[in-house]
């Protein structure tokens, strides 16, 4: 079975996923997990159930190293799993880990690992220049962050979908997309509602 992985760090309404997901199904994959968090994220579901799923022989397919990771150790830990279930992990267009035989050898794993290294780092760049444009922005007066909310400023619509959420009838990533919010934003929700 050859499976493909795509993420975006916002959701749907914000990035779009479509080109990684045209360009898996054409580099072969037969079924999708889709993903909408960070990178760097310790906690990727779709990824953990990806890997969960495979079994041996099977083939990984994304189309970045940084779709996978933004963190080395991360990425480190997911070449870990690829190794002890035999997988094989297709960076389209780039490397393949072939770890088919329970192995990997040393200069794939090298240079994988070098890959995650750049991912890692563009990440902090982009970050380091987001905080400095913020400063920026500080200093010529500009208010920087989000408005403080209250419960009363929740939408209805998240109201109307809460109860479904809080009857275990669906999870956080299907409210957020019902109610057109980031995963942060139904997050924050949720927690001004269950600490009144």
């Amino acid at each position: 079975m050859i499976y493909g992985y795509a993420r975006c760090s916002t959701n749907e309404t914000k990035q779009d996923i479509q080109r990684q997901t045209r360009e898996l199904k054409a580099a072969g994959a037969e079924q999708i997990f889709l993903e909408y968090e960070h990178g760097d994220s310790a906690v990727k579901e779709q990824l953990s159930t990806l890997l969960e799923t495979a079994q041996a022989g099977d083939t990984i397919i994304t189309l970045e190293v940084s779709r996978l990771a933004r963190s080395t150790k991360q990425l480190c830990e997911i070449i870990e799993t690829v190794k002890e279930k035999c997988l094989r992990l297709s960076i389209v267009g780039s490397i393949c880990v072939d770890c088919s035989s329970g192995q990997i050898d040393p200069m794939t794993n090298a240079f994988i690992q070098i890959s995650g290294v750049f991912a890692e780092l563009e990440l902090r760049i982009i970050r380091d220049r987001v905080r400095s444009g913020m400063a920026n922005a500080r200093a010529k007066g500009a208010k920087i962050g989000r408005p403080h909310i209250t419960a009363d400023d929740i939408p209805a619509s998240f109201l109307r979908h809460y109860p479904a959420f809080k009857a275990g009838k669906m999870n956080l990533s299907e409210l957020a997309r019902i109610c057109d919010l980031s995963r942060t934003t139904a997050y924050k929700y949720i927690g001004l509602l269950e600490s009144q």
